[in-house]
Formats: structure tokens, sequence, C-alpha cells
């Protein structure tokens, strides 16, 4: 047969038979390292730090801010003036709040009664101390229907 090895054969060929079976040597300054620790070194681990987040941050939704035509922006300075007019009318105003991590954002509704407008600042600010950019606002509703009718 010629494919077959002896073990006769290999005795000459192979240089480390002496240390083959030989116990596992004690390190000399140290101790040895526990199981545990050892796993350790071969558990996985994250070669794109970040990723997982990115990809999330990828598939957040955000809204297009809406354009206002001139009538759209004609109807929200009357209702605003209304609204001035009869500072006790609770109003509904939609508004948008850009994204600081991508382009778009979200629109948000605010429930309240309007303070002021600051026209310095172009801003309305609400009872609540909470300030909108008039810029932003894409909708204001009366809430107070009764007053409402009355004055519209």
């Amino acid at each position: 047969m010629k494919g077959t090895v002896k073990l006769e054969d290999t005795k000459d060929n192979f240089p480390y038979e002496d240390i083959l079976y030989l116990d596992h040597p004690n390190p000399r300054y140290h101790e040895r390292m526990s199981l545990l620790n050892r796993a350790g070194q071969f558990s996985p681990f994250a070669a794109l730090t970040g990723y997982e987040e990115q990809i999330k941050e990828t598939e957040r939704i955000t809204s297009k801010k809406i354009v206002l035509d001139e009538e759209a922006k004609q109807k929200l300075d009357e209702t605003i003036k209304v609204v001035i007019d009869n500072p006790s009318l609770e109003v509904k105003i939609t508004y948008f709040i850009p994204d600081s991590r991508k382009d778009g954002g979200k629109y948000l509704e605010k429930i309240g009664t309007i303070h002021r407008i600051d026209s310095y600042q172009n801003k309305i600010i609400m009872k609540d101390k909470t300030k909108i950019a008039l810029r932003d606002i894409v909708k204001i509703d009366i809430i107070d229907t009764q007053e409402e009718n009355s004055l519209l």
C-alpha cells in the first residue's frame, strides 16, 4: 500500500516528538488566566461601533416643511388678528420644528391661549411661556366655538 504512513516511518521525520506528550507548563512569574477570562478574549466584538445607531437614525422618518401659499398666509394673518383682539380665546397652533440631525422635522400641536406676539423675535408667546416662531406656524384653529361663531 503506497498511501498509508506507519508510525515507525514518521518517528524520524517528526521533530517535536519529545515534547508532544509533556504536561502543560505552569508560568513562573504570574498566575494562570482563569477560563472565564480566556473565554472573554474570544467573545464577539462590534467592529463597527455606532453602526446600529446610524441605521436607526437613517430609518427615522422626518416630515418636510410645508411652504404656505399667499392665500394660506393671509388666512393665518387674519386668524392671528382675531386672536390678538380677543386674548381669552383658546387656540390650537400647528407648527414645524426642524430636526437637528437631518433634513426635515416634525409637526407639533400646541393648545392654549396666546399671551402676546413678540414682533422683535417674530414669535408667539403662549400663556405657559412656550415660544413658537411665526415662520414655523402652519395653521391656527380657534377652539372656543361659542366666541368663534360671533367673531367670524
